[in-house]
């Protein structure tokens, strides 16, 4: 199975466990770290790690979504410091989603359905620092029909999270 596909099942489970209860042998919560979390998934003897948020607000208002930003570590794919975003419906590929932060602009440039990635992780590293110096961060993607859609997180308590994320994958 590829890892582009791993990712996906990875990441649906992260979403089906946000709407519903999963096994807490599999998905196991570290740490509540202000608007930040950590979570360890086992499955298969693979070990994923990774803290999340939620936005703390969304545009427009009256359309709400299960929309996350995540930062993963995957030791047994190599994969360190992968930060991916879902804004709760299937994006649209032909606008750019971007995060801001300030001056700061990072884009995500792999798109899969309702999940994009960061493709260099010299630019997921150059973000993590923005992150970790930054209040906010918002995200701005675009749905089918071509709707405009922005998602503002708190990085209130993100380097706990991250490094929590971190030292439990390493």
């Amino acid at each position: 199975m590829s890892i582009t596909n791993r990712t996906i099942i990875f990441f649906f489970s992260i979403f089906v466990f946000s709407t519903s209860v999963v096994a807490a042998e599999e998905l196991k919560k570290i740490g509540k770290f202000k608007d930040w979390e950590t979570l360890v998934l086992k499955k298969d003897n693979e070990l994923t790690c990774f803290a999340q948020t939620k936005p703390v607000l969304q545009s427009p208002k009256a359309n709400k979504r299960e929309s996350r930003l995540f930062v993963s570590f995957r030791p047994s794919d190599k994969i360190l410091d992968e930060i991916s975003t879902t804004s709760g419906y299937e994006f649209n590929s032909q606008n750019s989603i971007l995060a801001t932060s300030g001056k700061k602009k990072y884009e995500f440039d792999i798109v899969q359905n309702a999940f994009a990635w960061i493709k260099s992780n010299n630019i997921e590293k150059k973000m993590i620092k923005t992150m970790k110096k930054g209040s906010r961060i918002m995200v701005t993607a675009y749905n089918k029909s071509g709707s405009q859609t922005i998602d503002h997180y708190s990085l209130l308590g993100f380097t706990k999270a991250y490094n929590s994320a971190k030292k439990n994958c390493s």
